[in-house]
């Protein structure tokens, strides 16, 4: 999907980065900058907007913290095409994937406008300052804890952050990013090692919501937010496209309900997609899909 080097665009992008034993390793984020009541970036109605992908679990993060905090009249967004291309996350000139807002045809260009020039991969989410015309920030954990500046239920609380930063790091490192370790790995011993953890931890989850709503305490947390675009996506996508097949998200009793209890949620069903998840994650790639084939399945039930 391409990279930029000091602000200028390049096609050719060198693929995930991979370790000597061929497990995937995501590139770290590197614009993050804060939203404060101190400034220079304040929390005001109407001065941000959000760069996102419906099939981007990342960027759906924001896009949940967005709607759960009653930010949609304050936060703008602008939704890239199921498919990159080889210029990357792409928009149309009008229309569902239309960006209104700078009306680029690429989050490449959002990035162009950095000073000085952007070095890095092109990810989204990302969350555009009209005053400054700059980037805040591309880490998506970060943007997901900021908007609580601008008020709405905590999602953060301070008696609970120990709790929640631990289910947090795990969630981060065995469920949202092990899907792509098992779906990106070059060897077998290293889809072996990331699938065994991605079950191993919902296996977890499982035990935990037996019995309780929500990961931490009675109330939703950050934590339920950022592992709900996994579970989103997982029996349409990852069992299938990422050989995370060991058992389905419906193959879990506390953790299918607790599921559909946070899509029922006020909004969130909204920001929800199916059938973009396949497009995005059947595409045609030499390693996954060389035909780019979509299937019509699974015909799965989200309702309550």
């Amino acid at each position: 999907m391409g990279v930029m080097i000091d602000g200028t665009y390049r096609v050719d992008d060198p693929g995930p980065d991979t370790t000597e034993g061929g497990a995937f390793k995501r590139a770290a984020s590197t614009i993050r900058n804060w939203i404060t009541a101190d400034g220079p970036f304040t929390p005001d109605a109407g001065r941000y907007h959000l760069y996102a992908a419906w099939n981007c679990p990342w960027a759906h993060r924001a896009l949940l913290a967005r709607v759960v905090l009653g930010l949609t009249d304050k936060v703008s967004a602008a939704y890239a095409r199921p498919r990159r291309t080889e210029q990357g996350w792409v928009y149309d000139e009008a229309g569902e994937f239309a960006d209104p807002e700078l009306g680029v045809r690429a989050v490449h260009e959002v990035y162009a406008r950095q000073v000085p020039g952007y070095t890095g991969r092109l990810t989204v989410p990302v969350l555009w300052d009209r005053e400054t015309a700059q980037i805040v920030s591309n880490e998506s954990a970060d943007i997901v804890r900021m908007m609580g500046a601008f008020g709405g239920p905590d999602l953060y609380p301070e008696p609970l952050r120990d709790q929640i930063d631990a289910w947090n790091d795990r969630i981060y490192a065995n469920v949202n990013n092990g899907v792509y370790r098992a779906g990106f790995a070059r060897t077998q011993q290293a889809y072996d090692d990331a699938v065994v953890q991605v079950f191993e931890t919902l296996d977890a989850i499982e035990d935990r919501l037996t019995g309780h709503d929500w990961l931490v305490d009675d109330a939703m947390t950050e934590a339920d937010l950022r592992l709900f675009p996994t579970l989103a996506r997982f029996d349409v996508a990852y069992h299938y496209a990422f050989k995370c097949n060991l058992r389905r998200l419906v193959d879990y009793p506390a953790l299918w309900a607790y599921a559909r209890q946070f899509y029922a949620l006020p909004g969130v069903s909204e920001t929800v997609r199916f059938e973009v998840y396949k497009q995005g994650y059947f595409s045609p790639s030499e390693l996954r899909n060389p035909l780019g084939i979509v299937p019509k399945g699974p015909i799965v039930d989200w309702s309550l």
